[in-house]
């Protein structure tokens, strides 16, 4: 597998995503939803805030800050943050299914976000997902994205939402 050419630098904004092989669902449950979330806090949190996130039955879409700690999170520590996720993930799914192999097409997308117009529509493509999908009709209506926190109707106990502002905090 060839070496992730992306760094991930402390304060930076970046779009992390994955899909199914073939496409096929990843979540096929409540529950699913609910085990990848705490993952994401078990394993991401402690390396990256969670600016929004939207779960889909056959791909993900989390939009992370890496946090500037008194140490300093290296790229490695959020790629290795990352693998422990999907693959803790992959096992418990395959266990409880009784399948076998990858669940994920690959490693984990990232991509750096430059600047904020870019951030900010990639806040509404990420909760906008659902509805291009034909899932709902309104995006707060599905129930596995970070929508409710912005809107200021749910506060997700799992997963906590630090919500954009712009690239500087602001």
């Amino acid at each position: 597998m060839p070496r992730r050419y992306l760094t991930f630098c402390p304060g930076e904004y970046y779009h992390f995503y994955n899909r199914g092989v073939n496409r096929e669902l990843i979540y096929f449950d409540d529950d699913n939803y609910a085990h990848f979330l705490w993952n994401i806090q078990r394993y991401l949190v402690p390396v990256a805030n969670i600016g929004a996130y939207c779960l889909m039955p056959n791909h993900y879409h989390l939009l992370v800050v890496v946090k500037e700690t008194s140490e300093v999170v290296t790229t490695s520590e959020v790629s290795k943050a990352m693998m422990k996720l999907s693959v803790s993930y992959t096992k418990a799914v395959n266990h409880r299914y009784n399948r076998v192999g990858p669940l994920f097409q690959g490693a984990f997308q990232a991509k750096h976000i430059e600047s904020t117009a870019y951030l900010w529509q990639l806040a509404g493509y990420i909760h906008l997902n659902p509805v291009e999908a034909g899932l709902v009709r309104l995006p707060e209506d599905w129930n596995f994205s970070s929508c409710r926190a912005y809107l200021g109707s749910e506060v997700h106990q799992l997963l906590p939402i630090e919500p954009v502002i712009d690239l500087r905090g602001r």
